[in-house]
């Protein structure tokens, strides 16, 4: 066997081994969730979906894309611990001064943005508590656990993930046999799941690199210097990722926003495959020689692309399938189905360019700017003309904001193979200086 057969073998046994034990982990996530579409009555669903919609967007805004500047910044470096411990605690220092700040705005537009749904002050408190905890221990979890995808640790880190979501869905049939079963409960369930994976990666990491990691000026300029050009649009769509179920709550009625949460939970199907994008094809395309890079964007993105036709397709022929999935509360969703799903495998396909852009360098300010003009400006154009308090409008908007996406960031990736990917330039020294 040649050395490009070796190296052919090799990927093929990582990714059957990533899909074999993350793909359990994902599983049940998945039917976790699912059965909570089912089990939970609608005004209960409303909340519980509306907590985990509001804690996606917090967990971007906290994140604001410098974790994803950690890979490139380490590129072959894996050996490095004290310069990983480094840059972790760079990354760390950075995720505390954004939880800081963002903390007092939780507090205040949650309750804003629900003051419709007429759920009384009690309740209300409880979810933004429950944000707050679930959104420190999720930043936790992503800054170690990408220490252990650099280290190359990827087994650990797929035990805990398949531990914690086989565990949620344990305690979750206790609940719902005991009779305990409500919104707050199915909350509290995974807030568990994710303070585990939180601390066991925390201490996973601290054994790999063995050394403690210092917080410096320079690391963490460099993060923020290779996030930067990628903070506008990450800010931008922590504000538009869960634009559909944002606006049935400001809009609509509970059970619209109950009707919106089931929809975007089918939009989990990608999961499996975004998980790919981090532990997979970002480390992989982050350590490619240039030579190689053309060939295996063109042939990762028409694989992407192929998934998601076909999925699609599949929900726009086959609808019943999803319907099942979703119970018989939510059977009247039968065009809903097909725009939510072709909305989540363009979002997909979307994430896996971005991760290659990013992981190739390809970050500009242009590009950041493009996404915002575009969808604001499609926004504008539904939001003139387009009533919002509907389910089916809303997935349309989604739908088209998720397109304009998917256009800038295939014409970046076009761009960087002209351009080059962004290199921070260095000040050259005059003579005085260099003596």
């Amino acid at each position: 066997m040649n050395d490009f057969q070796s190296g052919i073998a090799l990927k093929l046994h990582r990714i059957v081994e990533f899909l074999t034990s993350q793909g359990i982990a994902m599983a049940g996530n998945l039917i976790y969730g699912f059965l909570c579409v089912r089990l939970l009555p609608i005004p209960g669903y409303a909340k519980y979906a509306v907590v985990f919609g509001f804690l996606g967007t917090l967990m971007l805004l906290m994140d604001s894309g410098t974790s994803n500047a950690l890979l490139p910044l380490v590129g072959e470096q894996i050996d490095n611990c004290q310069l990983i411990a480094d840059y972790v605690a760079s990354l760390r220092q950075l995720a505390q001064w954004l939880y800081l700040l963002l903390v007092p705005a939780a507090i205040f537009l949650f309750p804003l943005m629900v003051r419709k749904q007429q759920w009384d002050s009690q309740v209300i408190a409880a979810m933004v508590v429950s944000i707050l905890i679930a959104s420190w221990f999720t930043r936790v979890s992503g800054a170690y656990g990408a220490v252990l995808i650099i280290r190359r640790d990827r087994r650990f880190w797929c035990r805990i993930q398949m531990i914690s979501s086989l565990s949620s869905l344990a305690l979750l049939a206790v609940v719902y046999v005991a009779h305990w079963l409500t919104a707050f409960t199915a909350i509290g369930i995974n807030l568990a799941g994710t303070t585990f994976v939180a601390t066991a990666y925390f201490a996973r990491a601290r054994h790999l690199l063995g050394v403690r990691g210092r917080s410096s000026r320079r690391g963490r300029g460099e993060l923020i210097h290779l996030a930067m050009p990628n903070v506008p649009s990450v800010v931008f769509y922590a504000l538009q990722g869960q634009i559909s179920l944002l606006l049935i709550t400001f809009f609509g009625r509970t059970t619209a926003v109950a009707s919106v949460g089931a929809l975007n939970r089918l939009g989990q199907i990608y999961i499996l495959f975004g998980q790919m994008n981090m532990l997979l094809i970002e480390p992989y395309f982050a350590r490619l020689p240039s030579s190689k890079v053309k060939r295996s964007y063109l042939a990762a993105t028409m694989l992407a692309g192929l998934l998601c036709v076909s999925i699609t397709a599949l929900a726009h022929y086959f609808p019943e399938i999803f319907l099942w999935i979703l119970g018989p509360k939510y059977s009247h969703l039968r065009f809903e189905i097909f725009l939510a799903i072709a909305t989540s495998s363009i979002g997909y396909l979307s994430a896996v360019l971005w991760t290659m852009n990013s992981a190739r360098r390809f970050v500009y300010w242009w590009n950041s700017a493009a996404v915002i003009i575009l969808t604001l400006a499609v926004q504008t154009v539904f939001i003139w003309r387009v009533n919002l308090s509907t389910v089916r409008s809303v997935l349309l908007l989604g739908l088209a904001t998720v397109t304009v996406n998917l256009i800038v960031y295939a014409f970046t990736g076009l761009y960087g193979f002209v351009r080059g990917p962004r290199v921070k330039k260095t000040p050259v020294l005059t003579q005085q200086e260099v003596g």
